[in-house]
């Protein structure tokens, strides 16, 4: 139904604080339908890739820094498994992070590093909404502190916060398809 991309840390504290939640929401993207993009990179990302193609679900993309399999798995150290498909963009972190992002209809970040940062202020530019999931550390933890310093925001910018990753996925689900409602047979 809607490609949403997942977004949080390869590294660092918050991978292994969000592992279980990173599965959950890919699980849950699975059970509801969705497609799911990330940047094909490990850690979060890559645990919830796997969930979801071990749920069931049915179209899972990667979005690659790399220009090639080869520089992607040797240069890059990234993983090829969890993904139908890996798109190798040749953008760097930089434009991968902006095709990423603006791919998708909506974006869960679970933990995170600057990457997730990068990823949350192309969301926001770019009017795509966003659901942090509570719970993994990192950015995720702090995000709500570095909104109310930016505020107001771009008019219009759809923040979700939740603790659970069935409701997150479902306020997104339900936001899209209200948004979305004059074009719902794209989406079908």
């Amino acid at each position: 139904m809607y490609q949403i991309a997942v977004s949080g840390a390869a590294k660092g504290d918050s991978v292994e604080e969000g592992r279980s939640l990173a599965s959950e929401i890919g699980r849950e993207i699975a059970l509801a339908g969705h497609s799911l993009l990330s940047g094909a990179t490990v850690g979060l990302p890559n645990y919830a890739a796997e969930a979801y193609k071990q749920a069931g679900g049915k179209m899972s993309v990667g979005i690659s820094p790399a220009a090639s399999k080869v520089e992607h798995v040797l240069k890059y150290r990234l993983p090829v498994e969890a993904y139908d498909t890996i798109l190798y963009t040749g953008l760097h972190y930089i434009g991968r992070d902006m095709l990423l992002i603006t791919s998708s209809d909506a974006v869960v970040s679970v933990g995170g590093r600057i990457g997730t940062l990068h990823e949350f202020t192309i969301a926001v530019e770019s009017n795509t909404p966003i659901g942090f999931l509570q719970g993994g550390g990192g950015i995720s933890a702090e995000i709500q502190t570095l909104v109310s310093l930016a505020h107001p925001l771009r008019e219009g910018v759809e923040i979700l916060f939740s603790e659970d990753p069935k409701d997150l996925i479902h306020r997104l689900t339900a936001f899209l398809d209200h948004d979305y409602i004059k074009y719902s047979n794209l989406y079908t």
